[in-house]
């Protein structure tokens, strides 16, 4: 959905408190029913229809038709003006400009502050794979509690709270990553890098000493007691001077999570193979999880104290798990970027740990036997077409000369009534 903050401005106290009514009530409500909307709102029943009516007209609520009961759900563009108001009383947004980027779980736009200063807004859009995932595995999401009609909204706070706690654990302790500014619901401001993604940068004058330098990162953080989870071309920015700056921490975990292992490799395989299949360099040198790990700080239990806990990092974690695996069931698309699904706490001997000279993509062709037809084979298969088509058009020709005879009689018996009525007061008859 597009952010569209030009309303924002015009609408009143009580449609905001009547918005806040309907957030509070989907914690309980897939569909808040109206009478409990007027009462948390604490207006007139009247009062809280009529402005009903005006926020569903903004697309900032909507009402669900064929339900048991009148009631309304809150939209994505309701919960971007609510987190959009509280940014206003702190004063960290002023102004929204325009969009910058999307992706599968967020959008991203370029908005300032009363001094004009440029940040970025990250909203998280959790429910990108639409409404119906959220409601196919309703039953298993018992770690939700009473949450379960209110997915989206808690599951897209949860990766907004994630990614400011990372965000801002990892600023204090000089990695480089964007100056966290604040964050309300699900959407974070942050600073704004004058930097190009990875992915879109074609040529690198020393590619040796970029790669030694996003490797020195992903060990630096496993000796921090962290591992980014997503470290590829897609999250990591690069300035003018080559210095990386990664971005993107939803799927950040902690170097004592069952499968570290498993996420550190990735991570280091991801940068190896894109520098070898973008910029034609391979190095043989690359860290290994045993050897080259020794953990010193404890920016995990940071970010457990900053009020991102370990609960919160469960929940998260089997909701993605829960999401692909409905993804996987219903499309059957293949994991994007080339990635291994990740394994169920089993230790595996990772393709890392060896020493790969070289990469081939292998294509099977699958040859499937081709069933002749014989003459009379086909002959029977074409005299079926046709008398199927032949069918087809008689029964059609048989529905119009029905709705002809059906009309012609309908004008006859019209006639006869005016001839037999209509001479009486002379009206038509003169």
């Amino acid at each position: 959905m597009k952010l569209d903050a030009k309303v924002l401005r015009y609408m009143s106290a009580e449609e905001f408190r009547v918005l806040t009514a309907v957030e509070m009530g989907s914690k309980n409500h897939d569909v808040v029913p109206t009478t409990l909307i007027a009462q948390i709102a604490g207006l007139r029943h009247g009062g809280s229809h009529k402005l009903l009516g005006e926020l569903a007209k903004r697309n900032l609520v909507a009402r669900v038709k064929n339900a048991r009961y009148d009631g309304y759900r809150l939209t994505y563009g309701g919960y971007d003006y609510l987190a959009l108001k509280t940014f206003a009383k702190r004063e960290s947004i002023y102004s929204v400009g325009n969009q910058i980027g999307v992706g599968k779980e967020s959008d991203i736009y370029i908005v300032a502050n009363e001094e004009e200063s440029q940040h970025v807004l990250k909203i998280h859009r959790w429910n990108r794979l639409g409404r119906v995932s959220f409601r196919a595995i309703k039953s298993k999401r018992d770690y939700l509690n009473r949450r379960k009609s209110a997915s989206w909204m808690y599951m897209s706070r949860l990766a907004a709270m994630k990614e400011y706690a990372f965000m801002k654990v990892l600023h204090e302790n000089g990695f480089p990553v964007p100056t966290p500014i604040d964050q309300v619901r699900h959407c974070i401001v942050m600073e704004l890098i004058n930097a190009y993604p990875l992915r879109q940068i074609s040529e690198v004058k020393d590619p040796g000493k970029l790669y030694s330098d996003l490797m020195n990162i992903i060990v630096r953080l496993a000796n921090y007691g962290l591992i980014h989870g997503d470290f590829n071309e897609f999250n990591i920015l690069v300035k003018e001077n080559s210095e990386p700056v990664l971005i993107d921490f939803p799927q950040m975990v902690s170097t004592s999570h069952p499968n570290a292992e498993w996420y550190f490799n990735r991570d280091v395989e991801c940068i190896r193979r894109y520098f070898l299949r973008k910029y034609g360099y391979e190095s043989m040198l690359y860290p290994k999880f045993h050897l080259d790990i020794n953990r010193e700080f404890d920016l995990d239990v940071q970010v457990a104290a900053s009020g991102f806990t370990k609960q919160h990092q469960q929940e998260l974690e089997q909701y993605q798990a829960e999401l692909n695996e409905f993804q996987d069931q219903t499309e059957g698309s293949p994991l994007s970027r080339d990635e291994d699904p990740e394994p169920k706490n089993i230790n595996r001997t990772y393709s890392a740990h060896r020493d790969i000279t070289e990469i081939r993509s292998i294509s099977t062709n699958l040859s499937l036997p081709a069933t002749r037809l014989t003459d009379v084979e086909i002959k029977k298969r074409v005299t079926q077409s046709l008398s199927k088509k032949n069918r087809k058009l008689q029964n059609n020709t048989t529905h119009s000369s029905h709705k002809r005879n059906q009309a012609k009689g309908k004008e006859k018996r019209k006639a006869a009534e005016v001839a037999r009525y209509g001479g009486r007061d002379g009206s038509i008859f003169d």
